[in-house]
């Protein structure tokens, strides 16, 4: 399947934007310039897995036969402008995700379109944030993310809030934090979305990512459901603490508008995550 021209044009800004990762890893941040954008900021080139490819590659696509009933959805973000969803669902998509927010000052111009849109053509729908874990607090990105679009309600037509944290875009593959600090700041963007929400945020991100930035940290396993990223034929291995992934984002085109996704069950199972 051809590339779209979007995601040529992407991959050349991200390979550009990308360089610095040859050298190495910057010092700690101290967040003393909290919610500063980093220098050459491109939040419309920034999505879920928009690192992905360009780090891990891709191998290949799902097999035809997998042992649960998969669910089809997608996620999408301004790079898509206005989705028909109508057709989306047409094609089979039955969820979706939507980007909010990145950092502390951007927020998707798409947002009520893709979100709001999504949900009237009958798809269950969530919105994620885009982290940069070196600009400013877990808590004050969960904040900004929670205050425009990033809320939940029990209405069983909302996903729960998530968090995408994968390569960085503008630099040192883990933004310059240690494992330690990475964790301790994914943990309190985690228990912040929890206390303003309710619900515990997805954690969308590549299990090479955590395992390089993380330790493979295991803590998070027992609370927040696993939204793994690899283009390949099957999952691979999961990070530490989880025994199965909530949803597989397999491939970064196809037919449905933006990334290609699997829920890992049938929609009756979708539904109950929806519902909490």
């Amino acid at each position: 399947m051809p590339v779209p021209t979007f995601r040529l044009l992407h991959r050349a800004a991200l390979a550009a934007a990308t360089g610095a990762l040859l050298l190495g890893a910057a010092a700690v941040p101290s967040h003393a310039d909290a919610g500063r954008p980093p220098a050459g900021f491109h939040p419309e080139l920034d999505f879920a897995g928009s690192t992905v490819a360009a780090h891990e590659g891709r191998s290949g696509t799902p097999l035809q036969s997998l042992a649960v009933t998969q669910t089809k959805g997608a996620d999408v973000s301004s790079w898509q402008g206005n989705v028909n969803w109508s057709n989306a669902a047409a094609n089979g998509a039955r969820f979706a995700y939507v980007k909010a927010t990145e950092g502390t000052g951007y927020t998707n111009p798409y947002f009520a379109q893709q979100y709001n849109g999504s949900y009237n053509a009958g798809l269950i729908r969530g919105a994620y944030h885009f982290a940069l874990p070196n600009a400013s607090t877990g808590a004050a990105q969960a904040t900004w993310f929670v205050n425009h679009g990033g809320g939940w309600s029990a209405d069983g037509k909302t996903l729960p809030p998530a968090l995408d944290i994968e390569y960085n875009p503008y630099g040192a593959t883990c933004y310059g934090l240690s494992r330690a600090a990475m964790v301790s700041w994914i943990r309190d963007f985690s228990t912040t979305v929890h206390s303003r929400t309710g619900r515990y945020p997805v954690l969308y991100t590549t299990t090479d990512w955590w395992t390089t930035c993380t330790g493979n940290s295991s803590a998070f396993g027992t609370t927040n459901p696993l939204w793994i990223a690899r283009y390949a034929s099957a999952v691979g291995t999961l990070p530490a603490g989880w025994t199965y992934q909530t949803i597989w984002q397999y491939a970064d085109s196809g037919p449905l508008p933006g990334d290609q996704n699997y829920f890992n069950g049938a929609y009756d199972r979708l539904q109950a995550l929806a519902k909490g």
